[in-house]
């Protein structure tokens, strides 16, 4: 298995600190409102690299967190008259259905900062006292001069830093200097603080991911990931916060996901470009846009709009209707041994598992390994016939699904057993009355099923049904 290495810029053979077990360390969401079209892409794209490392047989203890204390929490809170606790609390859980609603798996742990107050101060101090870190007014800066490493994933230049920010106007004048970064933030009147050996005040955000990594997953872990908007500041602060503290190499393995542009631009608020994943699941299910993601290889841009959604859609609904035709031949047919032409079928499709491996080998390009499934789909569709036997069937569905399953797609359509046994209920009904040869009935039955948005198709195995 190859993946890239933001830090090396290069794919690099993937090799785990332990045999068979993957530290993973996934930067989440800030809770202060429903998460948009941007933070589902990190969701998808690093749940996918997670089930297909469990696929290979890794132990993957993954660990996302909540930043529940920020600027724009309490901004938010402030706004709306409660404790910065109503907010996070409320969005937190509003991230998790939008994760579930993914189908993401749950992570392993879900650190939240708020909750790891001792150990944050506990490594600010480390750093000051090993003299990467000092105190103006109440307040804790990290010395960036002081660790020569400084901009090593980013491939920023320390001093080309300090130049262009020595010239805003903004500039933060208890610093050493413009490029340092803080660590603990005095407060302010109208925000939450905890006691600290500087000041009553809170973290900075950088210092917060750095000790959720250390405290779920050790000094060193393998894998560290997220959106490439975070590669600088926020990774390249980590890095040298953890590594000043720890005094050993923080992460072996850096992967960015790219952005996703609407309409073949940048999200922004102000044009009328940005939405809420919340927005786009009123039009369309939550697994179409899994399934819109995965097309994409996740370092690259994507571009959001409606007819590509609605492309997902249509490629995800190929593969569900070969899957409904597959088990409606399941349950209609018989054989448990397969004929000699069969056997030769399966051992071809094979073929489609290896592409589908080949491609997610290649630093996980879920685009190509969805190619495969689509190949896999097309020779189904091809080969298994009215005279097919049972166990053929099978195996096309195992093969299928299983691929299906690494990348959390969803094959099955999700309607309520109520809708399901009505909808039988009346397919008896309109059998019953095509035999009584009440074919007035059988048609008003079948335009009702349509109403319901109900495709029926009569073959010899039986009435075959779907959703439109």
């Amino acid at each position: 298995m190859k993946v890239y290495n933001t830090l090396t810029r290069k794919k690099e053979d993937f090799v785990t600190l332990e045999e068979n077990k993957v530290k993973m360390y996934v930067c989440g969401p800030t809770v202060y409102g429903l998460i948009h079209i941007g933070n589902a892409r990190p969701y998808v794209i690093f749940d996918t690299i997670r089930r297909y490392m469990e696929y290979k047989g890794y132990d993957v203890t993954y660990v996302q967190n909540f930043t529940d204390v920020d600027d724009k929490i309490i901004k938010r809170a402030n706004e709306e008259g409660v404790s910065t606790e109503v907010i996070t609390e409320r969005y937190i859980k509003e991230a998790i259905k939008d994760a579930e609603g993914l189908n993401v798996e749950p992570a392993t742990y879900n650190p939240r900062a708020t909750k790891e107050m001792p150990h944050i101060i506990e490594m600010i101090k480390t750093l000051v006292d090993k003299g990467y870190a000092y105190e103006r007014n109440g307040s804790v800066y990290y010395d960036t001069k002081a660790f020569p490493e400084y901009g090593k994933l980013s491939g920023k230049n320390l001093d080309d830093l300090i130049a262009g920010a020595s010239n805003r106007v903004d500039i933060d004048t208890d610093k050493k200097s413009p490029a340092d970064f803080v660590l603990w933030k005095s407060k302010k009147e109208g925000e939450p603080y905890w006691e600290s050996p500087w000041s009553e005040g809170r973290p900075g955000w950088h210092i917060e991911c750095s000790v959720m990594a250390k405290e779920y997953l050790g000094d060193t872990i393998d894998i560290h990931v997220g959106g490439e908007d975070l590669i600088f500041p926020h990774h390249e602060n980590e890095i040298a916060q953890s590594e000043a503290a720890n005094g050993k190499p923080f992460a072996r393995y850096w992967l960015h996901n790219g952005f996703i542009n609407v309409d073949n631009e940048k999200m922004s608020k102000s044009k009328g470009k940005f939405f809420t994943l919340r927005d786009i699941v009123a039009e369309v299910p939550y697994d179409v846009v899994r399934f819109f993601i995965l097309n994409g290889h996740y370092r690259s841009p994507i571009n959001f709009s409606r007819e590509l959604m609605e492309a997902a859609g249509n490629g995800l609904l190929r593969i569900k209707n070969c899957v409904r035709d597959i088990n409606f031949h399941i349950a209609n047919s018989e054989g448990d041994t397969l004929t000699p032409d069969e056997a030769e079928l399966v051992k071809k499709s094979a073929d489609f598992k290896a592409a589908f491996e080949k491609a997610m080998d290649d630093d996980f390009n879920t685009a190509d390994a969805i190619a495969s499934i689509f190949d896999f789909v097309k020779f189904a569709n091809t080969n298994v016939k009215e005279t097919s036997t049972k166990t053929f069937g099978e195996a096309m569905l195992k093969g299928i699904t299983e691929l299906c399953d690494i990348l959390g797609i969803k094959t099955a359509e999700e309607k309520a057993e109520t809708d399901t046994a009505e909808i039988e209920a009346l397919i008896a009904e309109r059998t019953a009355a095509k035999k009584a040869r009440d074919f007035a009935k059988a048609d008003e039955i079948r335009n009702r099923l349509s109403d319901m948005g109900v495709i029926i198709e009569d073959t010899r195995q039986g009435v075959r049904w779907s959703f439109k």
